[in-house]
């Protein structure tokens, strides 16, 4: 645009400076740079424009000067007022100066004054600010002090949430600040160690939590037996701490496990009363706050869970005295009480889950451990009180809520082993009234005496009861104590029964079971051993028959006796029966058999003293005097025979004949006996016809005809047969059924005649028959051929 018109152009640049627009850089450059020279003929423009305005300010002053010197001429007037007024303003200035100086040391003063009230003021604000922190710093050192670290960790919270952001930019917060997390530490290891402390303390204590709990179930339990049996009512309330209710178990009382516990006392310990839980709430609570109530829960149940190991392991002699057992119960019911409580009063540190499962392992070795010890007692009263213990602690821990249908399962398993100890304990009781038996009838004088026998023996006789003073029951003294101490054995029995939940029909069938098993087992060994000691002879073997049956008799009463205990009907289709008929028969069938084994002892001793001369020429005219001997003493014991049953006494006296006509016969044919004479043969049959006097005399009654007579009918068939030489008949009528000597066989005759043979040749007992004496030894000759004959047959036929 300058190219086309510069001056219009410098006119405009002049007209930009004049209007004091800044900055003009970009101005005076645009005419620099513009074109060649526009620097020269911009100063002749602009000296110019200098020289007009020049022209305009001497207008300007020439049309003013007259003005100006006026206001000169003014001026120079005034001059001398002016230095007049200067004296006077710098008099008044230095008196005011003067006069100002205390004002100014008073406003200083003020300033000052006003500054620190400032000051003050700031400080009082900031205290104010400060001293609610230092307040609460003061207060949680007091709480440490005091150990109350849960108020402690709430007030470092408000410390922290609250004071500190007001005042953390001075440097005794920070230190107040870095030093909150050594406290927290600090007081998670105390409360830890308090802990630890408790844990330490329950676990001493626990017997003594579980003693208290035990009796109160025990007690609440007697007192639920004390309602009337009509109302029969099972309450199972929650059983809590201070309010426990256990459920009803049966209606018979328990005998106390703590005889030492005041009946009559009133206030009622808790567990409360024994522990001191606080610890475990400060700990929680702390954990809590911290927010590491995860690490506290988890500790907790790991050392629990030990101290559950330890209180579950039992002592080694635990099994010999019932106050080892009660330990072992009271600790590991402390220990579950506590669990309990910790359950109900906090939340989360054990959870039910928890406390089943701690549960279920506990009582898989409490099971375990009392299997094991249990089978080594020997003792009932101890298995007893064992069984009533485990009852109590059963009833204590399901009123806190913990199964146990395991522990009364296992009560079944241990009542069978107190049954075993009952048994062996009867077996010594019976053997001692075996001992102490006379095995005579019991003579009463008086009707005191048979009333006393009545009443511990239910014995009815009619007959024995018209008879006057003095009289004699049939059985001994054994008979009433054994019926007696049967019934002992039955309320033994029932005292396991008790408390055991069962009906009583179950009840019934335990009694029945256990009582046919002292009967059918123990009582019968005993009998069967008693039966068989040497020292048992042939009157005590039938007074032990005689007493058997009036035990067997008892039996309907013994049923009668556990009916009434029971009230179940012995009509009922399962109600087990006594087995006492068959056990009291196989001891009396025992004694018998060993009646007649020592019957034929006896015999044998008898017949043992026999002195016979088989050489004799001429018989004595008389009986032997062992076999008369032997003779009265089978009279005389089958008088005694008298009181068995019948058969009893028929079938000793038979088997005594035929043991008797055995026993001769052999010592006929003894292989050690090589000759007999025919007045050794004669003097025999004196004998053998005096046992048939006797075995016509019937020492038994009830044989029919001669039955009792043919237990001889060998021995007198064989020696009428040498009597009487009659040998033709013999061998003519061998095998016949009308046989005259039907029951003498050829080897026995053939035997015997090889003795007389022998003998004959001798002593020339066919003197007499001289002249035929070769005619009559070949008939004996002939006669053993023949029967020889007869023998080899029967060898062949056989």
């Amino acid at each position: 645009m300058l190219e086309e018109d510069p001056d219009q152009t410098y006119e405009n640049v002049l007209a930009e400076i004049q209007s004091f627009e800044l900055p003009l850089e970009a101005t005076l450059r645009s005419v620099y740079d513009d074109q060649p020279n526009a620097h020269k003929k911009f100063m002749e423009k602009l000296d110019a424009c200098i020289r007009n305005h020049d022209k305009e300010i001497e207008k300007m002053c020439n049309f003013h000067h007259q003005g100006f010197v006026d206001a000169i001429t003014e001026l120079l007037k005034v001059r001398t007022d002016a230095e007049k007024l200067k004296v006077q303003v710098t008099d008044t200035n230095r008196r005011l100066q003067d006069a100002g100086k205390e004002v100014i040391v008073q406003t200083d003063n003020i300033i000052r004054c006003r500054i620190q009230q400032r000051n003050i003021t700031t400080v009082v604000e900031k205290l104010q600010l400060c001293l609610p922190v230092l307040e609460m710093y003061s207060k949680l050192k007091e709480q440490m002090s005091a150990k109350r670290y849960y108020s402690a960790l709430k007030t470092m919270e408000q410390l922290e949430n609250v004071y500190f952001p007001r005042v953390s930019q001075y440097r005794f917060c920070q230190l107040m600040i870095e030093n909150l997390p050594k406290l927290r530490e600090d007081i998670k290891e105390i409360s830890m160690s308090d802990l630890k402390d408790f844990l330490e303390s329950i676990r001493k204590h626990s017997d003594k939590i579980g003693e208290t709990a035990m009796k109160q179930a025990q007690q609440q339990k007697t007192f639920s037996v004390a309602l009337p049996k009509q109302n029969n009512v099972k309450f199972g309330k929650k059983m809590y701490i201070n309010d426990r209710i256990p459920e009803e178990r049966n209606e018979i009382e328990l005998k106390h496990a703590f005889e030492e516990e005041d009946e009559n006392e009133e206030e009622v310990l808790t567990v409360q009363d024994l522990v001191d839980f606080s610890p475990v709430y400060r700990c929680l609570h702390i954990y809590s706050v911290l927010g590491d109530e995860e690490t506290f829960e988890n500790y907790y149940r790991k050392q629990r869970k030990k101290q559950a190991r330890l209180v579950l392991q039992p002592q080694s002699n635990m099994h010999e005295t019932v106050d080892g057992y009660r330990r072992y119960f009271t600790q590991i019911v402390g220990f579950f009480v506590v669990e309990d409580h910790i359950l109900h009063v906090t939340q989360g540190l054990v959870t039910r889950a928890y406390t089943d499962e701690l549960w279920n392992m506990a009582l898989s070795k409490i099971i375990a451990v009392l299997r094991a010890h249990s089978s080594y007692c020997t003792d009932p009263d101890l298995v007893l009180e064992l069984k009533n213990l485990i009852v109590i602690f059963a009833d204590t821990l399901q009123g806190y809520g913990f199964p146990v249908n395991r522990l009364f399962d296992l009560l079944f398993e241990i009542r069978d082993q107190y049954n075993e100890t009952l048994l062996k304990k009867w077996a010594g009781v019976f053997r001692d009234i075996f001992e102490e038996d006379n095995y005579s009838p019991i003579p009463v004088v008086n009707e005191e005496e048979y009333k006393i026998v009545i009443s511990k023996f239910p014995f009815q006789d009619p007959d024995l009861e018209k008879q006057s003073f003095p009289k004699k029951f049939p059985m001994s003294q054994s008979v009433p104590r054994i019926y007696t101490q049967v019934k002992e054995f039955i309320y033994a029995s029932l005292k396991f029964s008790e408390s055991l939940h069962r009906s009583s029909t179950e009840i019934d069938d335990m009694l029945r079971k256990s009582t046919n098993l002292l009967l059918t087992r123990t009582l019968n060994s005993c009998l069967l051993n008693l039966i068989r000691k040497p020292h048992i002879g042939l009157t005590e073997l039938v007074q032990i028959i005689i007493n058997t049956t009036h035990l067997e008799q008892a039996c309907k009463y013994l049923e009668d006796f556990i009916t009434n205990i029971t009230n179940i009907s012995q009509e009922t289709v399962h109600t087990t029966r006594l087995y006492g008929l068959s056990t009291f028969k196989d001891a009396r069938h025992a004694a018998e058999g060993e009646i007649y084994t020592k019957l034929n002892q006896k015999i044998d001793e008898f017949v043992q003293l026999a002195d016979y001369d088989w050489t004799m020429s001429e018989p004595d005219g008389r009986a032997s005097g062992y076999l008369m001997d032997l003779i009265n003493f089978l009279r005389s014991i089958f008088q005694v025979f008298t009181h068995l049953p019948g058969k009893v006494a028929q079938t000793a006296c038979m088997s005594a004949c035929q043991h008797l006509s055995t026993s001769l016969m052999q010592m006929l044919l003894d292989s050690e006996l090589k000759q007999i004479s025919m007045g050794a043969v004669q003097q025999f049959n004196l004998d053998v016809i005096q046992c048939e006097l006797f075995a016509s005399s019937e020492p038994v009654p009830g044989f029919q005809g001669d039955t009792l007579q043919l237990a001889f009918i060998d021995l007198r068939q064989l020696l009428d047969l040498f009597m009487v030489w009659d040998w033709s008949t013999y061998l003519a009528d061998y095998g016949q059924p009308a046989s005259k000597y039907l029951r003498v066989n050829p080897n026995t005759a053939l035997t015997l005649l090889e003795k007389v043979k022998d003998t004959s040749k001798k002593n020339n007992i066919f003197a007499q028959f001289r002249k035929n004496d070769r005619d009559k030894q070949k008939l004996i000759e002939t006669v053993m051929k023949q029967l020889r004959s007869l023998v080899n047959g029967m060898s062949h036929h056989t």
